[in-house]
């Protein structure tokens, strides 16, 4: 249901959705970019309820309260390190975009926000990132009636015109 798919330029902290994810490390103990922003925004609760769920695998995803964000839930997905492409990249960076799905409807969110999973420091490239988190949700929504909106965030100019061509396409395609 691609009507249900959006992409725009936000400060992913502020928005007013059930469920946001963060692109996580393994430790799930905060850092830099996005994750370092939501722990932040969140407070030091967020931080501690981490700490009780022993980390993250790559690919898969774990949730939490929003504590002081405007969300109620903290979807953490670790997403691949960008080795070339020939390490399961593309497969791992799917499995965060499904996982995270899967978390949000299991605990009754109609609303999620991505960032764009692995594509600052872990270097994935940006444009692949897109088409597959676009085509990996939007083959998600087909069997999933209670979400009533996905948002790709962007945090800068070219990440939001790749996600906006990833959804003309996904559109075209007919998903």
């Amino acid at each position: 249901m691609p009507h249900r798919l959006s992409a725009i330029k936000a400060d992913i902290t502020t928005l007013d959705v059930d469920a946001i994810v963060n692109a996580a490390n393994e430790a799930l103990s905060g850092g830099g970019g996005v994750d370092g922003a939501i722990h932040r925004a969140a407070g030091p609760e967020l931080l501690e309820e981490c700490k009780t769920l022993g980390g993250c695998k790559t690919g898969a995803a774990k949730i939490t309260k929003g504590y002081n964000l405007p969300a109620r839930f903290v979807i953490h997905t670790v997403g691949p390190v960008w080795r070339g492409g020939t390490q399961g990249e593309d497969d791992l960076l799917a499995s965060c975009y499904r996982a995270s799905m899967a978390l949000a409807v299991e605990h009754g969110a109609r609303s999620i926000v991505f960032p764009a999973i692995s594509t600052g420091v872990y270097g994935f490239p940006q444009d692949r990132a897109a088409t597959i988190a676009v085509r990996t949700v939007a083959d998600a929504l087909t069997g999933i009636a209670d979400m009533d909106r996905v948002i790709f965030c962007c945090f800068g100019a070219q990440s939001l015109e790749l996600h906006r061509r990833a959804l003309d396409m996904t559109l075209q395609a007919g998903r």
